[in-house]
C-alpha cells in the first residue's frame, strides 16, 4: 500500500507565525438620541470592548446637542471602560474659536486621537459645501489647527469611489496628501462593497508617495435598503451581485441576517487574503454582525484568569 499523503496545515491567515495576533480592529459609533438608543449603544460597546480594538470612534454632527452628545459618549467611554476613543470632529457650522474650544475640551476630558473631517453641509449632502465664515476651510486645515493645538492622533477619511464633491479621485488624494502634510497618520476609508476600488486606489495613493496605513472601512450591511440608500448619498456603488444576494428576501430578516454576516466574512477574508490586516467597522450601533465577522478574524475576548 502506498503511504498516506503528507498534508502541510495551512498557517492561520489572521495569526503570524510566531502566533502574535496579525488583525487590528476598530469600531465606530454614532451618539444615541434616545434612552432607547443609549441602551443599545452601551450593550454594542459592552459586547465588542472585550475584543480589545485599537480604538473606538464616535461620530459627531454639526449642531449644539449632537456635540454635546458626542462629547458626553466620548467621556462616558474614559470613566467606565478600558477603550480608548477617537472623537470626530467637523469645519460645519463653527468658527475656528468654537472648534478650538471643542479641541481643547476633548484634551481636558482625555482625548488623545481626534477623527478630523470637513463634515457635511448642514442642509444634507444633496447641498453645496461652503466653510462657514471665520471657519476651518476643509479637513487640512482642521488637521493644522487640531495639531496647533495639541500634538494628539488625528486620523482622516479617504474615498476608494470619489467623495461625492470631487470631481475627480486625484482630487481627493490631493486633499488626502494635505492632511498628511498637516499632521495626519492614518486614514480611514468611506465603506465599499468591491474590493478592487479599495486596492486601485491604495496603488494610486502610494504612487502619489502618501504613506500612511488606509484602513479600510467596513459596512455589514444591517438593513439593505437603507445600505443602498445610504450608499447613494454617500458616493459609495452597491454591485448587482449585493442586490442579488437580498432579493426576495424583505420579509425574512432571519434570512437577510445570516447573507449579511456570509457578505461581510467574504470580504473581509478577501482582503486579508490580499494582504490587510486592519480593519475600521461601521457598526451603526449594533454589535451582533461585527462581533461575528471579527470572531472568523480570529479575535477572541481575553480569557478569564481562573479563580
Amino acid at each position: 500500500m502506498s503511504a498516506e499523503p503528507t498534508i502541510t496545515p495551512r498557517p492561520s491567515r489572521f495569526v503570524g507565525t510566531g502566533g502574535e495576533r496579525r488583525i487590528r480592529v476598530s469600531f465606530e459609533f454614532f451618539p444615541p438620541k434616545t434612552e432607547e438608543m443609549e441602551k443599545t449603544l452601551w450593550e454594542s460597546i459592552k459586547r465588542l470592548a472585550p475584543l480589545r480594538p485599537n480604538f473606538v470612534s464616535v461620530t459627531y454632527g454639526a449642531g449644539g446637542t449632537t456635540r454635546e452628545r458626542t462629547h458626553a459618549t466620548v467621556k462616558r467611554i474614559l470613566d467606565e471602560t478600558a477603550l480608548t476613543p477617537a472623537a470626530h470632529l467637523t469645519c460645519v457650522a463653527a468658527t475656528c474659536d468654537e472648534i478650538d474650544t471643542v479641541i481643547r475640551s476633548y484634551c481636558e476630558a482625555g482625548v488623545r486621537h481626534i477623527v478630523a473631517l470637513r463634515g457635511d453641509p448642514v442642509g444634507g449632502l444633496g447641498e453645496r459645501y461652503a466653510p462657514h465664515p471665520g471657519g476651518y476651510a476643509n479637513g487640512a486645515d482642521l488637521v493644522a489647527g487640531i495639531k496647533r493645538i495639541s500634538d494628539v492622533e488625528v486620523s482622516v477619511s479617504a474615498y476608494p469611489e470619489r467623495h461625492p464633491d470631487s470631481e475627480t479621485v486625484e482630487a481627493d488624494i490631493d486633499m488626502l496628501a494635505a492632511k498628511v502634510d498637516a499632521g495626519a497618520t492614518r486614514a480611514m476609508t468611506q465603506f465599499f462593497f468591491d474590493n478592487d476600488h479599495y486596492f486601485r486606489y491604495l496603488d494610486r495613493v502610494r504612487a502619489r508617495g502618501i504613506a500612511i496605513p488606509i484602513v479600510p472601512g467596513i459596512l455589514p450591511v444591517q438593513n439593505f435598503k437603507q445600505t443602498k440608500n445610504f450608499a447613494a448619498r454617500c458616493g459609495a456603488s452597491v454591485p448587482d451581485w449585493l442586490a442579488e444576494r437580498f432579493d426576495g428576501l424583505d420579509d425574512d430578516a432571519a434570512t437577510r441576517k445570516l447573507i449579511a454576516a456570509a457578505v461581510a466574512a467574504e470580504q473581509v477574508t478577501d482582503l486579508v487574503d490580499r494582504g490587510v490586516t486592519d480593519f475600521h467597522f461601521y457598526t451603526m450601533n449594533r454589535a451582533d454582525l461585527v462581533y461575528a465577522v471579527c470572531h472568523l478574524l480570529g479575535l477572541r475576548p481575553e480569557a478569564k484568569e481562573a479563580a
